[in-house]
């Protein structure tokens, strides 16, 4: 019996040590990095099926209805006469108080 609780404690010291950081990083996968490539995913597809007249947000804060789509930007009106280009990365995603 001793000799069983030897060989146990023994065994469990090294797997024991790298156990608790093994689990800290599946942790950290499941609740922090797996959902943010969700959301990230996400994005670019609302991004890729934007068309002229849906209304953006971008990264900056910027809200404005699309008026030319390009291959890497968009423009955007953001007010009565204001036309900015903002590039197809600085979309943080589609205005939803338009939709209420």
């Amino acid at each position: 019996m001793d000799t069983f609780l030897i060989f146990f404690q023994g065994g469990l010291g090294a797997i024991g040590g790298l156990l608790p950081m093994v689990l800290i990083i599946g942790v950290f996968y499941v609740l922090l990095i797996r959902p943010q490539q969700k959301r990230q995913k996400q994005l670019q597809e609302t991004i890729s099926t934007l068309k002229l007249g849906d209304r953006v947000i971008t990264n900056g804060g910027v809200i404005g209805v699309i008026t030319v789509v390009r291959d890497t930007s968009f423009f955007i009106r953001s007010a009565d006469k204001s036309i900015i280009e903002v590039s197809r990365t600085s979309i943080a995603g589609i205005d939803e108080e338009e939709k209420k």
